[in-house]
């Protein structure tokens, strides 16, 4: 019997535990071990009943997610050995009662229905959420769950992969108890209960399968909405098929079509995307200087400067994770909009379900507006979100610096200035850090952690740990104009801007990023950023360009004409007062004027190359900051794109996506457009080097880690 997995006797129950922190997931060694325990439990005639429960914090949260990409290379584990373990469990010849705490996720779930009762702790959550991978079950789990929750559940579970809370999955059938006790003890009593009686298993069942008029609807309405919310995704609709099989065949011909629906997915661009993704999340937590190990200061109260969209939502990320914050406006005028706008956000969240009004009502309560810096002294962590001017933010950390108390760390939600300069106005230069928060900052997971040439170890690890308990992936970048994020996003939006003057219409560019997976085009994200916001950058920053270089002329001609967007009904697009955008002709009339004054040649531009243009400019920018070192790696990149601006994560980020297209490929397609279109295009010395070599940017970051 493995290590990981412990048998022990209770009195005629047996009890398998399995100890493989921190998630006992089904890696190597787990299966083999729970395969010994049930071959040494059906020789032994003292055992009467089994129980199979989870060491430590949880059940079995997956398999081990490494082997997925070990059985692509062809050097894992495949899952026709965790099928046959599966099925030895359920032909146990005595009752297994399958003990569940924390979480029973993917193929700990398929473990769990291949016993023949399960019992949970109410804080237990279970489910199939392998489709958020690019995958579906591949251990029966399509097969099995449609018979337990029945057919419209299993559908849900299986394409949507969100978890499902105790009680409902007690109710829907996939638990037959909660145990308000000790797990283990409860789990035991059930099995002497149980012990000596006929046990049910799952894949005999046919009670919940349905008939085939009833599922019809179900399967119908399920493609239709996977098609709509999860656009462009195989592993949904390939979940549907494989549940739609379990009405259809026997439970091994199911198996069957399950398996090879797995195995398509397992194989696909989009499965490998979305795992690198899974474990980008993870890395960019690593920071090469900043080890583990460094001390990190207590953040218990915050105060955030400024109660716009910006500040009123950074204070309600502090509140909703239990942190009292201070929010200071200048004039009682911006202080009530803020608070009304925050009141308005808890409201929506309180009628949506998301928060219950008693929630709604303690984080309000944690936050308090104010017109002055008092109190300030107190806290320790303040984020300044004022009004994007250097000297405003240089005026307001002069004023932080003489307040707040040593200790405290003082972060600017600047989304383009320099944290150098703003830190030279303080004479503690190392407890100033960039926390850019992405708008609206209660929603968007990303946090862009800039770093100065002054800031501490420990204020960067603060930060960088301190974000988990905000809900935010938090990644580290260099001080350069724009950071990484939005230093890429100038060269994607530019393109996009010089393709409509080119002859392409706005709808065109923006419809064509939109099938490529892009959440928006990047003329609507303009729209919705607020297109002042560049305008007044560009002006505030004339040295951004080179003398003679060509500029995108449309976007601050609309902002002359107080076209700034959505906020003000009108921009690219024109809106209603929902906010709900339509083409407006008066644009496409203004860009006809003034394309034909500049005497810009027009002409037809293929989908292709609208895509192409916006995403080798966005990949060329990405490539400088990674040799620059503005970014650590190719995959912090990416996690900024995918959390952050919309890009696809079944594309895995704009690096991922260059190196799946071929650097060298890409690289070509630059030089072209460099060739087309002037020294814009001109390529990055990092892309045109690794293209030559023929490696990729994941192969220069192994590199680099290994020389580092």
């Amino acid at each position: 019997m493995s290590e990981l997995v412990q048998l022990s006797n209770l009195d005629g129950v047996a009890v398998i535990t399995i100890n493989n922190p921190p998630v006992n997931a089904l890696s190597p060694g787990v299966p083999e071990g729970i395969a010994a325990a049930f071959a040494k439990i059906e020789k032994d005639d003292s055992v009467r009943a089994v129980v199979l429960i989870g060491g430590g914090r949880t059940f079995v949260a997956g398999a081990d997610i490494n082997e997925f990409a070990k059985i692509t290379s062809g050097k894992g584990m495949c899952l026709d050995e965790i099928k046959p373990l599966l099925l030895r469990v359920e032909n146990c010849s005595k009752p297994v009662v399958m003990a569940i705490h924390g979480t029973a996720f993917g193929g700990g779930l398929e473990l769990a229905m291949a016993g023949h009762y399960r019992i949970a702790v109410p804080t237990a959550l279970v489910g199939q959420p392998e489709v958020k991978l690019g995958l579906i079950p591949g251990a029966a789990g399509t097969q099995r769950l449609p018979r337990l929750a029945g057919v419209a559940k299993a559908v849900e579970m299986c394409a949507d992969g969100n978890p499902v809370k105790a009680e409902e999955a007690l109710k829907c059938g996939i638990l037959d108890r909660l145990s308000d006790g000790d797990l283990l003890t409860g789990a035991v009593a059930f099995a002497n209960e149980v012990a000596g009686k006929p046990a049910p298993k799952t894949r005999e069942l046919t009670g919940k399968l349905g008939n085939a008029q009833g599922n019809a609807a179900i399967f119908t309405a399920a493609r239709e909405s996977a098609r709509k919310k999860q656009r462009n995704l195989i592993a949904p609709l390939a979940a549907i098929d494989a549940v739609e099989s379990a009405t259809r065949f026997p439970f091994e011909r199911g198996c069957e079509e399950e398996q090879k629906a797995f195995t398509k997915c397992l194989f696909s661009e989009q499965s490998k995307a979305l795992i690198h993704v899974f474990f980008g999340e993870r890395e960019v937590a690593k920071i090469r200087d900043v080890p583990k190990e460094t001390p990190v200061i207590s953040v218990n109260s915050a105060g955030v400067v400024g109660a716009g969209t910006m500040g009123g939502g950074i204070a309600m990320v502090f509140a909703n994770a239990g942190i009292p914050v201070l929010l200071k406006e200048s004039g009682q005028a911006a202080l009530d909009r803020g608070l009304a706008s925050i009141q308005k956000s808890y409201a929506n969240s309180v009628k949506r379900g998301r928060f219950t009004q008693q929630f709604a009502d303690e984080r309000l309560r944690l936050i308090q507006p104010t017109l002055s810096y008092e109190g300030f002294a107190k806290v320790d962590l303040v984020v300044e979100a004022v009004f994007e001017a250097m000297a405003l933010k240089k005026e307001v950390f002069a004023e932080l610096d003489r307040i707040c108390k040593p200790g405290a760390i003082l972060a600017s939600n600047t989304s383009t200035l320099s944290i150098d300069e703003i830190a030279s106005a303080t004479s503690r230069p190392q407890a100033v850090i960039g926390t850019h928060f992405f708008s609206p900052a209660n929603v968007m997971r990303l946090l862009e952690i800039v770093r100065g040439k002054a800031t501490g170890k420990d204020v960067i690890a603060t930060c960088m740990q301190f974000s988990r308990k905000l809900g935010k992936i938090a990644v580290l970048v260099g001080n350069c104009m724009g950071f990484a994020g939005n230093r890429m996003f100038g060269p994607y939006r530019r393109e996009a801007q010089f393709l409509v003057e080119e002859g392409a219409s706005i709808e065109a560019v923006d419809n064509a990023l939109y099938e490529f997976g892009m959440a928006m085009g990047p003329l609507a994200t303009g729209d919705l950023a607020g297109l002042d916001v560049g305008w007044r950058i560009r002006k505030e920053n004339p040295r951004l360009f080179r003398e003679g270089q060509r500029k995108a002329l449309i976007e601050d001609r609309l902002c002359e004409l107080g076209r700034f967007g959505q906020k003000t009904g009108a921009g690219w697009y024109k809106y209603d007062e929902n906010r709900k955008a339509s083409p407006d002709p008066e644009v496409a009339t203004l860009i006809h004027k003034w394309t034909s004054e500049g005497g810009m040649p027009q002409r037809e531009i293929s989908a292709e190359e609208l895509v192409d243009r916006c995403l080798y400019a966005l990949v060329n920018e990405g490539a400088r900051i990674l040799e620059e070192g503005y970014a650590l790696r190719a995959v912090d990149i990416d996690i900024i794109y995918v959390n952050g601006y919309g890009f696809p994560a079944y594309r895995g980020g704009p690096m991922w996506y260059a190196d799946t297209v071929g650097l060298k490929k890409v690289y070509e397609r630059v030089r072209e457009f460099q060739q087309r279109h002037g020294d814009w295009w001109e390529p990055a010395p990092l892309l045109k080097r690794l293209a030559e070599q023929g490696r990729t940017f994941a192969e220069f970051n192994a590199q680099q880690g290994a020389a580092a």
